[in-house]
């Protein structure tokens, strides 16, 4: 934070150390990828509801979930503290610059993980916060610890934790994980890698010294733009599949349709470009982007559609 101005009182200089902790103590639990998957929360609820769910449980459906994935965030800064000191995209996190010891950081993790289960299990149900469980302990295990330094498809299956937002704001409302449920998981599984991989390319100088196998870093562009090409594919047919299965509307449909095609050209932009050897950090980036825009208007049809219109087929 910057220095305070000359003459501000001594209160709000004593404060300065407290909101330094605490933006510190934020920055563990990576709050851009919780507002992701935020994103994917509270449009999961409505369409297994068919409609608004009870307040009380989308409040605590959402700070569980969010509080549960700012532990598994908060574990991965703990886990990863040797090679985000090796990296300039990790420089300034908490544990590189001492903001928060390793102890505290441990601690806090812990906290966020017991409280989110706990407010799953209370404000929802039981298999709620089993799902918290799994997501945190799938992100921390599967692939903090036993993928992500072994192997390039390490985004790939570590991924899935970032799918579970969508079975655990289904379950919340059902009890129960429905193939709708899962065919929204399947989307996000199938869009990670496209989202993730163009972005490794960009820090893939980071990566490379830090000894990760992301495979941005030890692939080049074109062989990256081949899986994006083929994963965006994968993932706008699963995407198509929420209609017959999920009695998803037109709302849905067609936004389903239209985005998806717009990714796609974007992907096969890029693997041209790849393949004429003129692919550039800013194109890549497109794609990245792109990813992000791409899900949020998926996931914003999600919403709308129960209440526009009746579904395609029956």
């Amino acid at each position: 934070m910057p220095e305070e101005p000359v003459g501000h009182s001594p209160g709000a200089v004593s404060r300065h150390p407290v909101l330094r902790k605490l933006r510190a103590y934020v920055a563990l639990t990576k709050p851009r990828v919780i507002e992701l998957l935020l994103v994917c929360t509270l449009p999961t609820m409505i369409f297994a509801q068919r409609g608004i769910p009870p307040l009380g449980l989308i409040a605590t459906t959402m700070i569980g979930g969010a509080l549960a994935a700012g532990a598994a965030g908060a574990f991965n800064c703990y886990i990863d503290r040797d090679i985000d000191r090796v990296m300039k995209r990790t420089e300034r996190r908490p544990l590189v610059t001492g903001a928060v010891s390793d102890r505290e950081a441990l601690v806090f993790a812990w906290v966020l993980a017991v409280v989110s289960v706990a407010l799953l299990g209370v404000g929802a149900n039981a298999l709620t916060a089993l799902l918290g469980v799994v997501a945190i302990a799938f992100y921390v295990v599967i692939y903090s610890l036993l993928l992500k330094r072994r192997t390039s498809q390490n985004i790939v299956w570590g991924g899935a934790a970032g799918c579970m937002p969508v079975l655990i704001a289904w379950a919340a409302v059902t009890n129960t994980v429905s193939w709708s449920a899962w065919i929204l998981f399947a989307v996000i599984f199938l869009w990670t890698p496209p989202h993730y991989w163009p972005l490794s390319i960009k820090y893939g100088d980071d990566y490379r010294r830090a000894n990760v196998p992301m495979l941005g870093a030890i692939a080049g562009t074109a062989t990256v733009s081949v899986q994006v090409v083929l994963y965006a594919w994968a993932m706008v047919a699963c995407s198509l599949l929420l209609v017959p299965v999920g009695n998803a509307g037109w709302v849905y449909l067609v936004t389903a349709a239209v985005a998806g095609a717009w990714f796609l050209a974007g992907s096969h932009r890029l693997h041209a470009d790849a393949m004429a050897g003129r692919a550039t950090p800013k194109g890549t980036m497109k794609v990245f982007h792109g990813s992000i825009s791409y899900l949020t208007l998926l996931f914003l049809a999600v919403a709308i559609d129960p209440f526009v219109g009746g579904p395609v087929l029956g």
